[in-house]
């Protein structure tokens, strides 16, 4: 899909950031999306990428409200950091993944809408995430873009991320191919930290019991 593009100065076109919506429909969609968000941000540090949630993205110069808010995009090539919003003319790079958090009330538009418009964008693959398992029964449905149309992906891997996915309870749990190590949720992050510490506390206790016992083998 060509991305359209105007001669007008961007100063004399507006493109806001937010429509004032819900971020998402229920508190398991919201928490789904913002640890995918955070997974996702936490592995690709470093990285010339960026991670982008809820936030709008812009595909035709010119044209406001041509635009779409995925739940989470990745796009590759490009500074890291946050947006307001994403301009696809002004980064010279389309979202290489796009993750939505699906429901059976926005089904319809998932499936028709916005899985039309990323295949004519090229988004290289387009997740759905149906936590509550309302109308995708495996819960987790890929495409990977094949041509100029979707395919359905069948090994639960997403190329452009080198990761595995998988259903874990009401969220989706990401494995690095390289390793089979898995991306760690903020709770899980929080919590290898603190058996880290308490285990470094041991050591130290440890270490002075046996220095007030034997002296100090440094001296």
């Amino acid at each position: 899909m060509a991305i359209i593009t105007t001669s007008n100065p961007k100063s004399q076109i507006f493109y806001p950031s937010s429509d004032g919506e819900p971020v998402a429909e229920t508190y398991t969609h919201l928490y789904a999306l913002l640890t995918t968000l955070e997974v996702l941000r936490q592995y690709l540090q470093g990285q010339q990428a960026t991670v982008l949630a809820n936030q709008f993205l812009y595909y035709a110069q010119g044209f406001p409200k041509l635009r779409i808010a995925p739940d989470v995009m990745v796009i590759f090539d490009v500074e890291p950091g946050g947006r307001d919003n994403y301009k696809i003319w002004e980064e010279g790079k389309v979202p290489s993944v796009v993750f939505e958090m699906t429901s059976k009330g926005t089904q319809n538009q998932d499936t028709e809408y916005k899985k039309t418009l990323y295949e004519q964008l090229e988004v290289q693959e387009y997740w759905l995430f149906d936590p509550k398992g309302e109308w995708i029964e495996e819960k987790l449905r890929g495409y990977r873009l094949r041509g100029e149309s979707y395919e359905l992906i069948t090994d639960s891997r997403s190329e452009p991320l080198k990761l595995r996915l998988a259903i874990e309870d009401e969220l989706i749990g990401f494995y690095r191919e390289d390793t089979g190590e898995k991306l760690l949720i903020p709770d899980e992050l929080a919590t290898k930290l603190s058996q880290e510490t308490l285990r470094a506390n041991e050591a130290e206790a440890l270490l002075a019991r046996y220095k007030e016992r034997f002296g100090d083998l440094n001296k």
